[in-house]
């Protein structure tokens, strides 16, 4: 049985050994955790080319060799030859490394869900390395579900929660204003744009809460 877990990767030193789209893609990933990423390939895409330029990346152009996973907390094998991954997997097991191993489930001790990010909100889809294109239809058909209103949503909903901390002692009234807000159609209203109505209706929660 497979458990989710949320490693902290920012400033976390992680290593991607490969230099087309998909690697692309686990480099982005990684980037925007805040990780400290590295990519070892002979050849990069143009946006790993962009992020090398800016200093986001650091790319060493060459194949991977013996030993290049040493120091790296995470890793991800991201080649077209299998060859190559296959090395990059026996180099981390070895090292009690974190290995991803694209396309090859066996060859990993851990999974990359398919995510989608709206501001604080973080949902991640994953079918254990089974099929990470239905992963990917799953995350196609949650992200029209789940829109950008949902970033702002939590934000608002993060500011409330730490007035009302600061500002009301009695846990009994936190716990009353707490469920007056995320029952007060909050995120329709600014899904629909209704700004004037939204913070009425936030300060009705307050204020009808604290009665």
């Amino acid at each position: 049985m497979l458990y989710p877990i949320i490693l902290k990767l920012e400033s976390r030193p992680c290593l991607v050994v490969g230099g087309g789209k998909v690697a692309e893609r686990k480099v982005n990933s990684l980037v925007d955790a805040g990780a400290k990423v590295a990519v070892i390939s002979p050849m990069i895409t143009e946006n790993i080319q962009k992020w090398v330029d800016q200093g986001t990346v650091r790319y060493q152009g060459r194949g991977y060799q013996e030993g290049d996973a040493a120091g790296y907390f995470l890793v991800v094998a991201a080649t077209d030859l299998q060859e190559v991954n296959d090395l990059v997997t026996r180099d981390c097991n070895q090292r009690n490394i974190l290995i991803n191993t694209v396309d090859n489930p066996e060859g990993s001790n851990f999974y990359v869900p398919a995510t989608i990010r709206r501001g604080d909100l973080q949902i991640a889809i994953s079918t254990g390395g089974a099929s990470p294109a239905v992963a990917r239809r799953i995350r196609q058909s949650l992200e029209v579900q789940f829109g950008e209103e949902y970033g702002e949503f939590l934000t608002l909903m993060a500011r409330l929660r730490e007035q009302v901390l600061r500002e009301v002692p009695c846990p009994v009234r936190r716990k009353a204003i707490f469920d007056s807000l995320a029952d007060a159609d909050l995120l329709e209203l600014i899904k629909c744009g209704e700004e004037k109505r939204l913070k009425e209706r936030v300060a009705q929660c307050l204020s009808s809460s604290l009665d």
